[in-house]
């Protein structure tokens, strides 16, 4: 098993074509890559419940098999188990999967009942940079998740922390804000793509803790993101407005306001907001 230690950040097409052009990003992309994943889970969403994410990613010729734990993570940034091997085809690898700790109570017919649920299909672009003493893998993504007749579409960056401090992952975003409007992705790509499945949005329980309110307000951004309902936006508005009158300190209450002003009408946070969504992160999260 390793760790995957990740910051997920969500664009638009303004920011994801601007990226690129970066000074830091100048030089040293890496080749283009087609992801194709298929997730898995039972009919009745075993592995959801369980809080494991089942994958098959095609790479060219190559496949690998990929389980995930939900792990801990707030503000995008996200701590989880991660175990991936090889495998020879497009066919679930049950054998392997059965002997991984996250899968050992699950009994043969759970296994048997595992099923193709959803796609995920992007374009990837890797730089490898060293940062702050450490070193992170920046990805860009983008495409579309593909649940029976439903589409929603990826647009969003990843910093993976392959060595060195988690710190440096808020300092390379800090960095990248300051020129491109983002901001926190609070929902993985597996979570979306079960939502979009399900036609159904969960959010974080309404909670008036002020870490609560954070990411419940990122959460329905990106729930809007992929439903169009605009009663998430209006969530997340309350959520940002409930974390500026019960944060305890003044900086965060502020840092609450300026991202409530960025936010339109289309679930977009301007720069300031941005800027202000991960500093909010950043201090909820320590």
């Amino acid at each position: 098993m390793s760790q995957e230690i990740e910051l997920k950040l969500a664009l638009d097409h303004d920011g994801f074509a601007a990226l690129p052009a970066l000074p830091l990003l100048a030089t040293g992309a890496e080749p283009r890559r087609s992801l194709v994943n298929t997730y898995f889970d039972t009919p009745e969403g075993d592995l959801e419940r369980a809080k494991v994410a089942l994958r098959i990613r095609q790479v060219g010729e190559r496949c690998l098999q990929t389980l995930k734990t939900s792990g801990a993570g707030s503000g995008g940034l996200s701590q989880r188990g991660e175990w991936e091997w090889p495998i020879d085809g497009p066919d679930l690898d049950l054998v392997g999967l059965a002997a991984l700790p996250p899968m050992r109570d699950l009994d043969a017919a759970t296994l048997d009942a595992l099923a193709p649920r959803f796609r995920t299909d992007f374009q990837r672009r890797t730089w490898q940079l060293k940062w702050h003493d450490s070193h992170i893998e920046l990805a860009l993504d983008r495409g579309e998740i593909v649940a029976g007749s439903r589409q929603a579409e990826i647009c969003e960056l990843e910093l993976e922390l392959k060595a060195g401090e988690v710190a440096a992952l808020w300092q390379l975003a800090e960095t990248l804000a300051e020129q491109v409007a983002l901001r926190p992705a609070q929902t993985s790509k597996a979570a979306r793509g079960a939502a979009l499945g399900a036609n159904q949005w969960t959010l974080p329980e309404d909670d008036t803790s002020p870490r609560a309110c954070f990411d419940r307000s990122m959460a329905a951004l990106d729930a809007y993101r992929d439903s169009h309902q605009p009663a998430f936006i209006e969530t997340a508005r309350d959520a940002l407005a409930r974390l500026a009158v019960n944060a305890d300190d003044r900086d965060t209450q502020d840092l609450a306001r300026r991202a409530a002003q960025g936010l339109d009408a289309h679930g977009r946070l301007d720069l300031a907001g941005g800027q202000a969504a991960l500093a909010l992160a950043q201090r909820l999260a320590d």
